[in-house]
Protein backbone atom coordinates (compact mmCIF):
# COMPACT_ATOMS: atom_id res chain seq x y z
CA UNK A 1 0.00 0.00 0.00
CA UNK A 2 1.17 3.60 -0.85
CA UNK A 3 0.30 7.24 -0.75
CA UNK A 4 0.43 9.54 -3.45
CA UNK A 5 1.44 13.70 -3.44
CA UNK A 6 -1.76 14.59 -3.11
CA UNK A 7 -2.06 13.05 0.91
CA UNK A 8 0.04 15.66 1.83
CA UNK A 9 -1.30 18.50 -0.08
CA UNK A 10 -4.13 21.43 0.73
CA UNK A 11 -5.33 24.00 1.96
CA UNK A 12 -6.10 24.86 5.56
CA UNK A 13 -9.67 26.78 5.75
CA UNK A 14 -10.85 29.47 7.75
CA UNK A 15 -13.26 29.01 10.95
CA UNK A 16 -13.29 28.50 14.69
CA UNK A 17 -14.20 24.97 15.87
CA UNK A 18 -17.47 24.71 17.99
CA UNK A 19 -16.89 21.49 18.90
CA UNK A 20 -15.38 19.97 22.14
CA UNK A 21 -12.29 18.11 23.07
CA UNK A 22 -13.73 14.48 24.72
CA UNK A 23 -11.92 11.56 26.30
CA UNK A 24 -13.96 8.71 24.72
CA UNK A 25 -12.67 5.34 25.75
CA UNK A 26 -9.38 6.60 26.86
CA UNK A 27 -8.44 8.29 23.20
CA UNK A 28 -8.94 12.21 22.67
CA UNK A 29 -11.86 13.20 20.74
CA UNK A 30 -13.08 15.90 18.97
CA UNK A 31 -17.18 15.56 19.89
CA UNK A 32 -19.37 17.81 17.35
CA UNK A 33 -23.21 18.01 18.59
CA UNK A 34 -26.24 18.94 17.60
CA UNK A 35 -27.89 21.94 18.93
CA UNK A 36 -31.03 21.05 18.07
CA UNK A 37 -32.72 17.25 19.45
CA UNK A 38 -31.08 14.90 17.66
CA UNK A 39 -31.72 10.57 18.23
CA UNK A 40 -28.74 9.68 20.98
CA UNK A 41 -28.21 6.22 19.89
CA UNK A 42 -26.75 7.35 16.66
CA UNK A 43 -22.97 8.68 15.98
CA UNK A 44 -21.22 9.86 13.16
CA UNK A 45 -17.89 8.37 12.93
CA UNK A 46 -15.51 11.18 10.97
CA UNK A 47 -12.44 9.45 10.49
CA UNK A 48 -10.01 11.54 9.34
CA UNK A 49 -6.91 11.84 6.74
CA UNK A 50 -3.69 11.91 7.78
CA UNK A 51 -3.17 15.42 8.84
CA UNK A 52 -6.50 14.29 11.84
CA UNK A 53 -7.95 15.60 15.09
CA UNK A 54 -5.67 18.55 14.74
CA UNK A 55 -6.53 20.19 11.20
CA UNK A 56 -8.81 22.65 11.77
CA UNK A 57 -10.54 21.50 8.44
CA UNK A 58 -11.58 18.07 9.79
CA UNK A 59 -12.96 19.58 12.94
CA UNK A 60 -14.84 21.79 10.83
CA UNK A 61 -16.60 19.39 8.68
CA UNK A 62 -17.38 17.46 11.82
CA UNK A 63 -19.36 21.01 12.88
CA UNK A 64 -21.17 21.06 9.75
CA UNK A 65 -22.45 17.60 9.98
CA UNK A 66 -23.93 18.27 13.93
CA UNK A 67 -25.56 21.32 12.06
CA UNK A 68 -27.12 18.64 9.95
CA UNK A 69 -28.40 16.60 13.40
CA UNK A 70 -25.52 14.08 13.45
CA UNK A 71 -23.91 13.72 16.62
CA UNK A 72 -20.40 13.06 14.98
CA UNK A 73 -16.96 11.75 16.93
CA UNK A 74 -13.86 12.23 15.24
CA UNK A 75 -11.26 9.82 17.70
CA UNK A 76 -7.79 10.25 17.55
CA UNK A 77 -6.97 6.77 15.64
CA UNK A 78 -3.36 8.46 15.29
CA UNK A 79 -2.39 8.35 18.28
CA UNK A 80 -1.47 11.85 19.05
CA UNK A 81 1.06 12.18 15.82
CA UNK A 82 -0.81 13.02 12.73
CA UNK A 83 1.38 14.70 9.79
CA UNK A 84 1.79 17.94 11.45
CA UNK A 85 -0.12 21.13 9.23
CA UNK A 86 3.13 22.66 8.36
CA UNK A 87 4.47 19.32 6.46
CA UNK A 88 1.56 20.26 3.99
CA UNK A 89 2.71 21.10 1.00
CA UNK A 90 5.88 21.31 1.91
CA UNK A 91 6.92 18.21 -0.30
CA UNK A 92 9.98 17.04 2.30
CA UNK A 93 7.86 15.09 4.64
CA UNK A 94 8.42 11.01 4.63
CA UNK A 95 4.86 9.86 4.67
CA UNK A 96 6.19 6.42 4.01
CA UNK A 97 8.29 6.36 7.41
CA UNK A 98 4.96 7.99 9.22
CA UNK A 99 3.11 5.46 7.76
CA UNK A 100 5.05 2.91 9.18
CA UNK A 101 4.07 2.87 13.00
CA UNK A 102 0.35 4.06 11.88
CA UNK A 103 -0.60 0.58 10.14
CA UNK A 104 -4.12 -0.98 11.12
CA UNK A 105 -2.58 -2.79 14.08
CA UNK A 106 -1.15 0.44 15.25
CA UNK A 107 -4.50 2.71 14.45
CA UNK A 108 -7.61 0.40 14.87
CA UNK A 109 -7.49 -0.50 18.64
CA UNK A 110 -7.58 2.87 19.19
CA UNK A 111 -10.78 3.31 17.28
CA UNK A 112 -12.11 0.21 18.16
CA UNK A 113 -11.60 1.85 21.92
CA UNK A 114 -13.81 4.44 21.05
CA UNK A 115 -16.57 2.70 19.75
CA UNK A 116 -16.66 0.03 22.42
CA UNK A 117 -17.15 3.34 25.09
CA UNK A 118 -19.63 4.91 22.86
CA UNK A 119 -21.67 1.43 22.65
CA UNK A 120 -21.99 1.29 26.14
CA UNK A 121 -23.23 4.54 26.58
CA UNK A 122 -26.24 3.52 24.28
CA UNK A 123 -25.01 4.39 20.92
CA UNK A 124 -26.40 1.42 18.81
CA UNK A 125 -26.13 2.76 15.48
CA UNK A 126 -23.20 3.88 13.93
CA UNK A 127 -22.70 5.90 10.22
CA UNK A 128 -18.94 6.63 9.22
CA UNK A 129 -17.60 9.09 6.64
CA UNK A 130 -14.11 8.35 5.89
CA UNK A 131 -11.50 10.91 3.82
CA UNK A 132 -8.30 9.60 2.50
CA UNK A 133 -6.57 7.81 5.02
CA UNK A 134 -9.59 6.94 6.66
CA UNK A 135 -11.55 5.43 3.54
CA UNK A 136 -9.38 2.16 4.78
CA UNK A 137 -11.60 1.98 7.76
CA UNK A 138 -15.13 2.67 6.39
CA UNK A 139 -14.19 -0.65 4.85
CA UNK A 140 -12.78 -2.22 7.30
CA UNK A 141 -15.83 -1.51 9.80
CA UNK A 142 -18.10 -2.32 6.92
CA UNK A 143 -16.58 -5.58 6.80
CA UNK A 144 -16.61 -6.05 10.50
CA UNK A 145 -20.90 -5.52 10.54
CA UNK A 146 -19.88 -2.53 12.61
CA UNK A 147 -21.48 0.62 11.22
CA UNK A 148 -24.90 0.56 9.46
CA UNK A 149 -24.27 3.41 6.88
CA UNK A 150 -21.08 4.10 4.60
CA UNK A 151 -19.33 7.37 3.39
CA UNK A 152 -15.95 7.67 1.76
CA UNK A 153 -14.50 10.54 -0.46
CA UNK A 154 -11.24 10.12 -1.90
CA UNK A 155 -10.29 7.05 -0.58
CA UNK A 156 -6.66 5.68 0.08
CA UNK A 157 -5.09 2.50 1.05
CA UNK A 158 -7.70 0.14 -0.99
CA UNK A 159 -6.65 -2.95 -2.76
CA UNK A 160 -8.68 -2.73 -5.85
CA UNK A 161 -10.76 -5.22 -7.09
CA UNK A 162 -10.48 -7.28 -4.20
CA UNK A 163 -11.78 -4.86 -1.57
CA UNK A 164 -14.05 -3.78 -3.54
CA UNK A 165 -15.04 -7.36 -4.22
CA UNK A 166 -15.18 -8.30 -0.72
CA UNK A 167 -17.50 -5.35 -0.12
CA UNK A 168 -20.00 -6.85 -1.83
CA UNK A 169 -20.07 -10.15 -0.69
CA UNK A 170 -19.58 -9.66 3.06
CA UNK A 171 -20.48 -6.16 3.77
CA UNK A 172 -24.31 -4.87 5.03
CA UNK A 173 -23.47 -0.65 5.01
CA UNK A 174 -24.80 0.96 2.02
CA UNK A 175 -22.07 2.71 0.67
CA UNK A 176 -21.29 5.89 -1.33
CA UNK A 177 -17.60 6.86 -2.61
CA UNK A 178 -17.31 10.84 -3.45
CA UNK A 179 -14.71 10.19 -6.51
CA UNK A 180 -13.17 13.25 -8.38
CA UNK A 181 -11.27 13.17 -11.62
CA UNK A 182 -7.07 13.34 -10.62
CA UNK A 183 -6.99 10.85 -7.90
CA UNK A 184 -4.11 8.53 -7.94
CA UNK A 185 -5.13 6.77 -4.67
CA UNK A 186 -8.27 5.96 -6.22
CA UNK A 187 -8.32 6.48 -10.24
CA UNK A 188 -10.82 6.91 -13.10
CA UNK A 189 -10.20 2.81 -13.52
CA UNK A 190 -11.07 1.90 -10.02
CA UNK A 191 -13.81 4.24 -10.37
CA UNK A 192 -14.94 1.90 -12.88
CA UNK A 193 -14.49 -1.22 -11.65
CA UNK A 194 -16.42 -0.02 -7.98
CA UNK A 195 -19.33 0.66 -10.58
CA UNK A 196 -19.08 -2.49 -12.64
CA UNK A 197 -18.70 -4.59 -8.94
CA UNK A 198 -21.33 -2.93 -6.63
CA UNK A 199 -24.01 -1.92 -8.88
CA UNK A 200 -26.80 -3.93 -7.86
CA UNK A 201 -25.25 -3.79 -4.08
CA UNK A 202 -28.81 -5.16 -2.81
CA UNK A 203 -28.47 -2.77 0.74
CA UNK A 204 -27.55 0.18 -1.56
CA UNK A 205 -24.90 1.72 -3.87
CA UNK A 206 -23.80 4.58 -5.08
CA UNK A 207 -20.47 6.83 -6.76
CA UNK A 208 -20.44 10.73 -6.84
CA UNK A 209 -17.58 11.80 -9.26
CA UNK A 210 -16.91 15.97 -8.93
CA UNK A 211 -15.61 17.17 -12.30
CA UNK A 212 -12.17 19.17 -12.37
CA UNK A 213 -11.57 18.71 -8.45
CA UNK A 214 -8.19 15.97 -6.59
CA UNK A 215 -7.91 13.57 -4.37
CA UNK A 216 -8.22 15.40 -1.20
CA UNK A 217 -10.51 17.82 -2.19
CA UNK A 218 -13.63 16.91 0.23
CA UNK A 219 -11.32 17.93 3.04
CA UNK A 220 -8.34 19.76 1.75
CA UNK A 221 -9.45 21.42 -1.07
CA UNK A 222 -8.46 25.36 -2.28
CA UNK A 223 -11.92 27.11 -2.13
CA UNK A 224 -11.16 29.65 -4.39
CA UNK A 225 -11.38 27.54 -6.89
CA UNK A 226 -15.16 27.17 -8.11
CA UNK A 227 -15.14 23.56 -9.47
CA UNK A 228 -13.06 22.65 -6.55
CA UNK A 229 -15.62 24.53 -3.91
CA UNK A 230 -18.59 22.92 -5.92
CA UNK A 231 -17.21 19.66 -5.28
CA UNK A 232 -16.03 20.00 -1.64
CA UNK A 233 -19.99 21.20 -0.71
CA UNK A 234 -21.29 18.58 -3.02
CA UNK A 235 -19.28 15.85 -1.78
CA UNK A 236 -20.69 16.87 1.82
CA UNK A 237 -24.31 17.44 0.84
CA UNK A 238 -24.13 13.97 -1.08
CA UNK A 239 -22.73 12.37 2.70
CA UNK A 240 -25.17 14.38 4.75
CA UNK A 241 -28.25 12.68 2.28
CA UNK A 242 -26.61 9.77 2.12
CA UNK A 243 -26.73 9.23 6.33
CA UNK A 244 -30.25 10.82 6.74
CA UNK A 245 -31.40 7.93 4.27
CA UNK A 246 -29.38 4.94 5.60
CA UNK A 247 -28.20 5.50 9.32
Amino acid sequence: MSFCKDCIKGVTHDGTPEGKIETIGGIECYVATPTVDYPKNKVLLFLTDVFGLPLVNNKLLADDFARNGFKTVLPDYLHGDAIPEDAMNAGTFDIGKWFATHGTADTRPLLDSVITALKADGVTSFGATGYCFGGRYVFDLAFDGVIASAATSHPSLLQVPADLEKYASTAKAPLLINSCTTDNMFPLEAQAKADEILTGFAPGYKREYFEGCTHGFAVRGDLSDPKVKAGKEGAFKSTVEWMIKHM
